[in-house]
């Protein structure tokens, strides 16, 4: 089930890192304003990035609790794990409202 659940998860960050390299894949007037400021490409990546570390962070020490690491407690492998799990609620919440975004946009008249 964990394998499962971690294997959607990477399969949700894939699809949206794609998202995320074709929306900064810009035309050339529009990329140098991307890399001035960021833009909504790089901080969709940072955003991922996070996910996928809290996700990470969370998973490793689960397994060190698993295996009786002294200094890893109950509590705080919960914790970090409610975190992660919330972290990429929010993130597929995102993508959904991206992709509802883009169909709206995709189905207007030209």
């Amino acid at each position: 089930m964990a394998i499962q659940h971690l294997s959607a998860i990477e399969n949700m960050l894939s699809q949206m890192r794609a998202v995320a390299q074709a929306a900064s894949s810009t035309p050339s007037s529009a990329k140098s304003t991307v890399v001035n400021n960021g833009g909504f490409a790089a901080e969709l990546a940072r955003s991922l990035d996070r996910v996928s570390t809290l996700q990470n962070d969370s998973a490793a020490q689960g397994r060190a609790f698993q295996m009786g690491a002294p200094d890893i407690s109950l509590n705080n492998v919960m914790i970090d794990m409610q975190k992660a799990s919330i972290a990429f609620q929010a993130t597929v919440q995102v993508r959904n409202r991206l992709v509802a975004a883009y169909q709206e946009i995709a189905s207007m008249p030209v």
